[in-house]
């Protein structure tokens, strides 16, 4: 019952967030997973167990895809992501009906691969990602989802079907509190909808423009504020294509949490990529737009503007902009720039 309630209240904000979507969508799955390993679920009519079945077996896959929302904030669905929980969903109802050692040892296989694809999402954008809260939160999360994960593997193989027998109901229930607490936690990292729908709107702002006015000159971070401003602005750092948040820092001088904080709170930034993105894309609106360079490929102003390849820049202008580059520079070359949406909306996406 309280996995439900936690889904009627994350109905609430469905429409507008991803991660709600994906969250309830998972605590569904946890909630089937639950009755599905309670005693007497196997005594239920065969019409009830197929469905509480499959939406269990299917929970790795959204587990995945749950994880890949909250903490990646440029997440979006794919169709393969459709395609796990389906191929997790067909291999659990086969189950059901045949007992053979490799449909559980492909669904064995195929759930664990959900998990740890899921775990490297929590951990592979570490390093990129400004929310200090959702930093700390990232290990912590990893840990009790691969802890849990082994748990349930190991309990299942060595004594299958006894999840429901004391002592093992206990660790269940205390592993499954645990990652609902932590789903709660990351739930609350996730920017507000008017905050996501203000960073849709996008800005007219030249590159110049996009950062706010500098602090105050008695303020801690004023200096450090300028002295960014000047390495992205004047000496165009965020072309190296392999700029961190960590190469920035020791070219400033500063604790990265200092950095982290200012791009965050100063400059609405939630992932370093962005902010870095935000300069690349710029130069690369107006490098389209100028009627000088209307002859240079496209990959040569990407390259120039810091992408490493062309894939990557596509999908962050298209992003953006909503068109493609070649549509853009197409519909600057006709004359009708005044009506195009800016490629790089300022974030208000900080915590």
């Amino acid at each position: 019952m309280v996995l439900l309630l936690f889904v009627v209240l994350l109905a609430r904000n469905m429409r507008s967030s991803r991660a709600s979507r994906y969250s309830a969508l998972l605590l569904v799955g946890v909630a089937a997973y639950v009755v599905e390993s309670a005693p007497g679920f196997y005594a239920l009519d065969l019409r009830w167990r197929i469905p509480i079945h499959v939406v269990s077996i299917g929970t790795p896959a959204v587990f995945w895809i749950t994880v890949a929302a909250l903490f990646d904030d440029e997440f979006r669905a794919r169709w393969y992501h459709a395609l796990a929980w389906l191929v997790l969903a067909v291999l659990g109802s086969w189950g059901i009906f045949s007992r053979s050692p490799s449909v559980a040892a492909g669904h064995y296989a195929l759930s664990l691969s959900f998990i740890l694809l899921g775990i490297w999402h929590v951990l592979a954008g570490r390093a990129a990602d400004l929310v200090e809260g959702r930093r700390r939160l990232r290990i912590w999360f990893a840990v009790a989802t691969a802890l849990y994960t082994v748990l349930i593997i190991a309990s299942d193989w060595l004594w299958p079907g006894r999840l429901s027998a004391p002592p093992l109901s206990l660790a269940n229930a205390i592993g499954l509190m645990a990652l609902i607490f932590l789903f709660a936690v990351s739930l609350l990292t996730q920017p507000s909808a008017e905050h996501s729908a203000s960073a849709q709107r996008g800005s007219t702002q030249s590159i110049a423009d996009d950062l706010p006015a500098a602090p105050a000159a008695s303020g801690p971070d004023a200096a450090l504020f300028g002295a960014l401003r000047n390495l992205m602005e004047h000496d165009k750092l965020y072309r190296d294509e392999s700029l961190s948040i960590a190469s920035l820092a020791r070219k400033l001088d500063v604790p990265e949490y200092r950095l982290r904080r200012l791009i965050n709170r100063q400059l609405g930034h939630r992932n370093f990529s962005t902010f870095v993105n935000s300069y690349r894309l710029a130069e690369a609106k107006a490098a389209l737009a100028d009627p000088g360079q209307a002859d240079v490929p496209i990959l040569t102003i990407a390259l120039d503007a810091g992408f490493g390849s062309i894939g990557p820049f596509n999908r962050a202008f298209k992003a953006h902009a909503g068109i493609t580059p070649t549509e853009y520079r197409r519909v600057c070359r006709d004359g009708a720039s005044e009506v195009m949406p800016s490629p790089i909306p300022k974030s208000t996406n900080h915590l």
